[in-house]
């Protein structure tokens, strides 16, 4: 006798196994819930917003009035716990041009990011705006993360 091959994912389930896949399968699911009752919470104009969460990915779809509200939706997922990735598959009724996203460091505030995207510190108002309302305070952000960052005028 000696190795043979198998496939791995072929064959019998052990009982436990297929509990524990329903039992993941189910977590997601409330993770999904939790994140898009979060999301309808903050009152984006966002028509028929659905959010399905699977390891680490959550997926999006609806239509936004507008690509800020769009944005804002990726965002709010984004930074929600557990998820790694935000796929995305909105429509949007008025597009614009889109924001840059950015990671936000150990030292940074809102107003040194002003100065680094456009080249004045007291424009940290207009970044503070773009993200409300998943930011309450000018001064609470912290490493980790994503800001939108709209273009100006």
């Amino acid at each position: 006798m000696g190795l043979f091959d198998f496939v791995k994912s072929a064959g019998r389930k052990e009982k436990e196994q297929e509990e524990a896949e329903r039992d993941e399968k189910n977590r997601e699911l409330i993770k999904g819930n939790k994140i898009l009752r979060y999301v309808i919470g903050l009152k984006l104009d966002v028509e028929n917003l659905r959010v399905k969460f699977d390891d680490g990915v959550a997926t999006v779809t609806g239509k936004a009035k507008s690509q800020a509200e769009r944005e804002k939706v990726v965002l709010a997922v984004g930074n929600t716990e557990g998820v790694a990735q935000v796929d995305d598959q909105m429509e949007v009724v008025d597009p614009a041009a889109e924001a840059k996203f950015y990671a936000v460091k150990k030292g940074d505030s809102l107003s040194k990011i002003a100065k680094e995207f456009y080249g004045d510190a007291m424009k940290y108002p207009v970044i503070f705006e773009a993200n409300k309302p998943m930011l309450k305070d000018p001064n609470l952000i912290y490493p980790g993360q994503t800001l939108r960052i709209p273009p100006l005028g």
